[in-house]
C-alpha cells in the first residue's frame, strides 16, 4: 500500500488541466476567443425563482433583498443583527455571489412580531464598507414557514460581457455568434461545474488531496464541527474534478447528448434517475427532445445502477488519470454514496443583445445547482474576470 508520503507531488499543469474550463471539451469551437467579464458587478445579474404563495400571517418575516457587492453570508448576518434574532433563525433558499447584483427572499423568524424601529435598508445605509456595497428591501410578507435551503427551482441570470475579441480580425462578424447561441438554445451545452468550485489557482484539489492522504488542511488537523463547511466543500470539489472529466470525455466522443449502453438517466428539472433494459427509439426520441439526459458520477460507493459501455468510460477515465484515482479513493474512504448528475444543461429563455460590436448582453435561466460559467465557457474561450473590490 502507497503511504502518504510517497506520494507523487501535484504540478500546477495537472491541477490545471482539471480546474481550467479552457481545457474541457465543447461540442463545437467557442465563437469569441476573450472577452471581460464582471467589469462592474452590474454586468452580473441574478434573479432567484422562487414559486412560494406567501399567507401573510405566521412568525416568520420573508423579505426579498436586492444586493450589490455582498454575499447571501453577509446579508444573512446583518438581518439577524437587525432583527436581534440567531442567526439559525434567518433562512434562505441558495447562496449568491458577492461579485454581482443578486436578488433573493430571506425568511427571519420573528415570534412576537416586533420590528426595529429603523427599517433593514435604513440600518444597512449605517453599516455599508464601500461605494460599490448597496441593498434594498423591494418586497416582503409574513408566512407561517422558515424559507429552507434549496426551495428556488431556477435563476435568471443577465450577464453583459464585454470587449469582445474573435481575432486578429477588428471587426467581428456577430453572424457566426449568434449561430452557435442559437445551437445553444436549443441543445444545451455540458453540464460542467464551474472553475469557482475548485477555488483560486484550483487550490481546493490540492487541499482535497492533503486532507484524503495526510488528514491534515493547510498543515492542520481540522476540527471536526468547526470545519464541517470547509470539508464539505473539499468533498464537493474532488466530486466535481471527477465529474468534469468524466463529461469533458464523453464531449470528445459525441455522448454527452446521447446515451451509451448502461446509461443512468436523469429526467429534465427534477432529481430522479433511472436505467433501461435497452436503448430504443423511445429513449433516443426523449434525449433528442430535452425531456431526459445522461448522466455522470459525483463519485462514491454504492448506490450507482451504471453498467456496460457506461461504466467502462467512466472507471478508464479515473483509472487514466493518477490525480482523479487519488481523489476518488478518497471520496470512497469518506463513504460517499454515488450520486448522478445530468451530463447535460438546458439553457431556458435564451436571449441576446448586441449594443455595439464589442459587446454582448445575454439573458437565460438554468436550474439551481448549475454555472452560468458553464454557458458562458461554451461560447467564450478565454473569460477575463475583473477582481472586483
Amino acid at each position: 500500500m502507497t503511504s502518504a508520503s510517497s506520494l507523487a507531488p501535484i504540478s500546477p499543469e495537472q491541477i490545471s488541466q482539471l480546474t481550467d474550463s479552457s481545457q474541457w471539451g465543447q461540442p463545437s469551437p467557442a465563437p469569441i476567443l476573450s472577452a471581460r467579464f464582471k467589469q462592474s458587478a452590474a454586468d452580473f445579474q441574478v434573479d432567484e425563482l422562487l414559486e412560494v404563495e406567501l399567507s401573510g400571517e405566521g412568525e416568520h418575516l420573508w423579505l426579498l433583498i436586492k444586493k450589490t457587492g455582498m454575499n447571501t453570508s453577509f446579508v444573512a448576518d446583518q438581518l439577524a443583527k437587525w432583527a436581534k434574532i440567531p442567526s439559525r433563525d434567518v433562512g434562505y433558499s441558495g447562496l449568491k455571489d458577492r461579485q454581482a447584483v443578486t436578488t433573493q427572499w430571506f425568511s427571519l423568524r420573528i415570534p412576537k412580531g416586533e420590528l426595529p424601529s429603523a427599517s433593514f435598508d435604513e440600518f444597512m445605509m449605517a453599516n455599508l464598507s464601500s461605494e460599490l456595497e448597496s441593498v434594498q428591501v423591494l418586497e416582503q410578507a409574513w408566512h407561517s414557514k422558515k424559507l429552507n435551503r434549496g426551495t428556488h427551482k431556477a435563476n435568471h441570470f443577465k450577464i453583459h460581457l464585454r470587449d469582445i475579441q474573435v481575432g486578429n480580425d477588428t471587426n467581428i462578424d456577430t453572424t457566426k455568434i449568434d449561430a452557435a447561441l442559437n445551437i445553444m438554445a436549443t441543445n444545451g451545452v455540458p453540464n460542467y461545474f464551474g472553475e469557482q468550485r475548485f477555488g483560486r489557482q484550483g487550490n481546493n484539489i490540492a487541499s482535497a488531496l492533503e486532507w484524503f492522504e495526510q488528514g491534515t488542511i493547510n498543515g492542520r488537523k481540522p476540527h471536526p464541527k468547526k470545519s464541517r463547511d470547509l470539508q464539505s466543500l473539499l468533498l464537493s470539489s474532488a466530486r466535481s474534478a471527477i465529474f468534469n472529466q468524466i463529461v469533458s470525455a464523453r464531449v470528445e466522443q459525441d455522448s454527452w447528448d446521447k446515451a451509451l449502453e448502461g446509461d443512468v438517466f436523469n429526467l429534465n428539472g427534477s432529481g430522479s434517475v433511472f436505467t433501461v433494459e435497452q436503448i430504443d427509439q423511445e429513449i433516443q426520441d426523449r434525449l433528442a427532445s430535452g425531456d431526459i439526459h445522461p448522466t455522470a458520477p459525483l463519485w462514491g460507493i454504492k448506490n450507482d445502477k451504471v453498467d456496460a459501455a457506461a461504466k467502462v468510460l467512466e472507471q478508464q477515465i479515473v483509472e487514466q488519470n493518477p490525480i482523479l484515482q487519488r481523489l476518488a479513493q478518497g471520496l470512497e474512504k469518506k463513504e460517499l454514496k454515488t450520486m448522478r448528475r445530468a451530463t447535460r444543461l438546458p439553457v431556458s429563455n435564451l436571449s441576446w443583445a448586441w449594443p455595439d460590436e464589442q459587446s454582448l448582453l445575454l439573458q437565460f435561466t438554468l436550474p439551481t445547482g448549475t454555472f452560468a460559467t458553464s454557458v458562458l465557457s461554451a461560447l467564450v474561450v478565454n473569460l477575463r474576470s475583473l477582481n472586483l473590490q
